[in-house]
């Protein structure tokens, strides 16, 4: 991994937890958790929407919204193991 791909990557990760985090109504982490939520958040959406069929194409804009959703999904799944326990 080039260096200028890791900052880019921790661009993006920042950006799709804090989206993340105003979507799902204040759930962020600040700027070390949503970077981190960020990344594992497109990790997720990376491995979830080509098993379910979904393509899309590359670029930032397209890898900011797979990190946004999966991101979403990950504070979704956060909420609900912390209302469980």
């Amino acid at each position: 991994m080039q260096f200028g791909s890791l900052i880019g990557m921790l661009i993006i990760g920042a950006l799709a937890g804090w989206l993340s985090g105003k979507i799902m109504q204040g759930r962020g982490f600040g700027l070390l958790g949503n970077i981190i939520v960020g990344v594992v958040g497109a990790f997720l959406a990376g491995m979830i929407f080509p098993a379910l069929g979904f393509a899309a194409g590359g670029g930032f804009f397209w890898s900011l919204i797979h990190a946004t959703i999966g991101a979403v999904i990950l504070l979704f799944l956060i909420g609900l193991i912390r209302k469980a326990g």
